[in-house]
């Protein structure tokens, strides 16, 4: 028995060991099958070179090219209001605008005229005395030239001095009552209307705000990488343009949103102010849109004071690019070439110039791509270099060699 409950635990464990050994050595072979990769189907594009008209695009808001805020320069009761003189009214040059009470003034310009004529009646009795004076002086045989106070002459220059002052005060009376007529100092628009009929104003008070509408003016801030391609009307002290300016102007095309509807205007560049914006840094020009209040044939409304336009300023033509759509720009201006491998090949260009739609690159630049080679639109997350893919190309599904060595078509779907 102790033989037994010694030997029997040895059995069993020898009898698993020989059963799991059977089992290992006598199981059936594993089935082998390769999986083809998975290749991911992208769209490609043939590059091909062409030309880009640059469109520089800014925005600003539009100011008018003068405005002023009119005041009296004498005191009286406004008595008459002209209808021009309303809020969003336009007017003429040298239109009455409103009338001040002239009874005063008017009175005064009698006062003053009657001062000029008592004084200019004492600077002829004065000629007459100093007349009269002389020929006392000659009638007593006196002989040599006769002194200043014999002939009355400082009698004689107060005289004509009271007659001078009483001269100006004439003027200045009817000055003053001439400025009781207020004029328009050039055709233009009310904007704010501060008076009417009856109330008394002073010099100081502010009778309305008007601006000038033969044109507008809206400040343009340039982006500095496009601004290269623009001949900007800059111009030296005297008059010289500036080298590679325009002598004349620039056109810019104007654009805002009134009434859910996108409207335009045409404009220009006149000028370049002479310092940066001290908040962007960037260079300032100005573009005017002439007579904007006029009617138009196509019916578009006139700029508003304040309005918030858009800007597209034309600038060079460039020749010789690739124009990259955005979808394939990649973060650091970094684009996805397809190889004749069909395998992908990062590459970061530099671009000229960009719009809403994509970048531009010169086709003449070291770091730029060959023309015909296959551009990748697709945008893929993670590309590596060198990862396989399946490339459609103008509608049609490229295998692997049916691209050349530098990444061209060989077949009919080439560039063209």
């Amino acid at each position: 028995m102790k033989f037994l409950r010694a030997v029997l635990p040895l059995l069993i464990l020898g009898g698993c060991a020989w059963g799991g050994w059977t089992l290992y050595t006598s199981r059936p072979a594993p089935k082998v099958s390769e999986t083809a990769p998975v290749l991911v189907k992208v769209q490609g594009r043939i590059l091909k070179k062409s030309t880009f008209p640059v469109q520089v695009r800014s925005q600003g808001t539009v100011t008018p090219r003068t405005q002023s805020t009119l005041l009296p320069e004498v005191s009286a009761k406004v008595v008459e209001v002209s209808p021009s003189f309303r809020a969003g009214a336009f007017f003429e040059k040298d239109e009455v605008l409103l009338k001040l009470d002239p009874v005063d003034y008017e009175t005064a310009v009698v006062v003053a005229k009657g001062s000029l004529a008592q004084m200019e009646a004492l600077l002829a009795e004065e000629k007459a005395k100093a007349e009269q004076a002389l020929e006392n002086w000659k009638a007593l045989g006196r002989t040599g030239e006769p002194s200043a106070l014999v002939l009355r002459q400082p009698q004689l220059a107060r005289a004509e001095a009271d007659v001078a002052a009483s001269k100006a005060q004439v003027m200045k009376a009817e000055r003053d009552l001439d400025r009781t007529v207020v004029r328009a100092p050039y055709a233009g628009q009310v904007l704010q209307q501060s008076v009417d009929v009856g109330q008394l104003v002073t010099p100081g008070t502010q009778l309305a705000k008007v601006f000038a509408v033969d044109y507008v003016e809206i400040r343009l801030p340039l982006p500095e990488r496009e601004m290269r391609f623009l001949k900007l009307p800059e111009r030296y002290r005297g008059g010289t343009p500036a080298e590679g300016a325009d002598p004349e102007s620039v056109p810019v095309r104007l654009r805002a949103s009134l009434n859910g509807k996108a409207v335009h205007w045409q404009g220009r560049l006149v000028r370049v102010e002479g310092s940066l914006d001290a908040e962007t840094r960037q260079i300032i020009a100005i573009a005017q849109v002439d007579d904007p209040y006029a009617r138009r044939a196509d019916g578009v409304p006139p700029l508003k004071i304040g309005q918030f336009v858009e800007a597209e300023i034309r600038g060079e033509v460039l020749t010789d690019v690739y124009v990259i759509p955005r979808v394939a720009v990649r973060a650091g201006n970094e684009i996805i070439l397809i190889s004749a491998e069909n395998r992908l090949r990062r590459m970061t260009v530099e671009p000229l110039a960009a719009d809403e739609k994509g970048i531009v690159i010169s086709a003449n630049s070291p770091k730029a791509p060959q023309e015909g080679e296959v551009l990748c639109i697709t945008p893929i997350p993670f590309p590596a270099d060198g990862a396989r893919v399946l490339p459609t190309v103008e509608g049609e599904t490229l295998r692997e060699g049916e691209l050349g060595e530098t990444g061209k078509v060989r077949r009919g779907t080439g560039a063209s």
